[in-house]
């Protein structure tokens, strides 16, 4: 199976790494914000990704869908072992709610402090916006933080006392942060902290993680 999207989209680290947890292999073709190839816009018509393209699925035809959240719906009634979704009514929906945290109001504030303090100016070479990465930072990055500090469980996972969709969707923009300078403040959030920490240096992620550090330092250096 084919992954279209960007090295460094918090959607696409996501659903490569719930694919090394499931052990589901998945080659991923880069696409960039210019020149996007057919087969990613056949995949993905609205340009969004990731894309997925599992060949011959459909009938003998290829069978495509984008958005990371479809994917992995997508994946998870095809390879339903290890269950990353649980099937409890209540543990399915807290991790369906936290996939959709991450994704849209995490992401909203993180993705301005990833934009105009990474993106733009270091690869994009062009201003970013600090005004607006530094009110992301003040004001809608810690009520995040402060929620997920109280919500983990001893247990460090977020549903079921287990690894499910839930951690990899939360842990994966911390990552963009990082590439941004923007640490978590282990003070403040220490619970989060060891957390994030904790996620991210699964074998899942980790090697995720250190590509994509070797690749920040040669475009930055």
């Amino acid at each position: 199976m084919i992954l279209y999207g960007a090295v460094l989209s918090p959607y696409v680290r996501k659903v490569l790494a719930y694919a090394r947890e499931k052990d589901i292999t998945l080659t991923l073709e880069p696409v960039g914000l210019a020149g996007q190839p057919p087969a990613f816009l056949e995949a993905s018509p609205f340009r969004k990704m990731p894309a997925l393209r599992d060949p011959g699925a459909d009938g003998g035809r290829d069978f495509c869908i984008s958005d990371s959240s479809a994917i992995i719906a997508y994946l998870e009634a095809k390879f339903p072992a290890p269950a990353l979704i649980p099937t409890e009514p209540m543990a399915r929906a807290r991790t369906i709610w936290f996939d959709e945290l991450a994704d849209t109001i995490f992401v909203g504030g993180s993705g301005k402090i990833f934009f105009n303090r990474f993106l733009a100016p270091k690869i994009l070479k062009r201003a970013g916006d600090e005004a607006l990465a530094a009110q992301a930072e003040a004001e809608e990055l810690p009520p995040v933080c402060d929620y997920l500090e109280g919500v983990i469980p001893a247990s460090g996972f977020l549903v079921e006392d287990r690894l499910t969709l839930a951690d990899i969707a939360v842990a994966s923009p911390f990552v963009n942060l990082a590439h941004a300078e923007c640490a978590i403040d282990a003070a403040r959030w220490p619970r989060l902290a060891a957390y994030v920490a904790a996620i991210l240096a699964r074998p899942s992620f980790a090697p995720l993680v250190a590509a994509e550090q070797r690749m920040v330092a040669a475009l930055t250096g």
